[in-house]
């Protein structure tokens, strides 16, 4: 019999190899064909959209947006402590992808810049019904504040904000809260196209209705000149 230090000593020279082998063959193996790449980020964000109670994260205290728009960018400073309903909803909108692709529909000169329904009508119908409570006017309605639009009823804001052009203080006590204000890119809004104004009857502009339910379509169809957002991101 061999003595036990040699016995030792073979088996370890007949082991190193196997697991050598066995550490090459699984680095060298390749995942199956057809196995489905990850889905990217924004592709995941896109499809929050339609679980609109899903978004409801809190949000900081003080953030950006940067509005990607075909004129330019646009940066948007968002204080928590001056409408924090309508802040929770701009930072989870942004965050989720809402803005994207979305036009500017209603620019009146003098006035503000308008924007916030999706380009896509089952969207629209996921976040019809989605109202947040309305804030305290903490901040006034001067030029570049930005502010959720609403209906004449109480509680009634959604996805829609605007951009004040210049200095809408009448706003304030019809319960309009700025949650934002503009802090780069203002010549960048008041370049926004405004030739088509308001809609049918007292201007030429697109019907809300008929974006709510065609989207897109209806508006690079009937008033192709709309400038828009391309991306809208939270920045660092």
């Amino acid at each position: 019999m061999l003595p036990a230090m040699r016995r030792i000593h073979l088996l370890i020279a007949i082991a190193a190899p196997l697991v050598l082998a066995c550490a090459c063959k699984k680095s060298s193996q390749k995942a199956p064909e057809g196995t489905p790449a990850a889905a990217p980020p924004k592709a995941a964000a896109v499809l929050a959209l339609d679980n609109p109670k899903g978004l409801n994260l809190k949000a900081p205290d003080v953030f950006r947006a940067k509005l990607t728009t075909s004129k330019g960018d646009v940066i948007i400073e968002v204080h928590r402590e001056w409408a924090p309903f309508g802040a929770d909803r701009f930072y989870n909108l942004v965050k989720a992808g809402y803005f994207n692709d979305t036009r500017f529909f209603r620019v009146i000169s003098g006035f503000m810049a308008q924007i916030g329904i999706h380009g896509k009508p089952e969207i629209n119908a996921a976040w019809s019904d989605q109202q947040i409570q309305d804030d305290p006017v903490v901040k006034s309605n001067r030029r570049g504040f930005v502010t959720f639009a609403k209906t004449g009823a109480p509680n009634s804001r959604t996805t829609q904000f605007f951009i004040n052009l210049v200095d809408n203080t009448n706003l304030d006590g019809m319960g309009f809260a700025p949650f934002g204000q503009v802090t780069s890119g203002m010549q960048v809004v008041d370049s926004l196209y405004a030739g088509y104004g308001e809609g049918a009857p007292r201007g030429q502009g697109p019907l809300q209705g008929r974006i709510q339910k065609e989207g897109n379509s209806y508006l690079m169809r009937d008033f192709p000149q709309l400038d828009f957002v391309k991306e809208a991101t939270i920045v660092q």
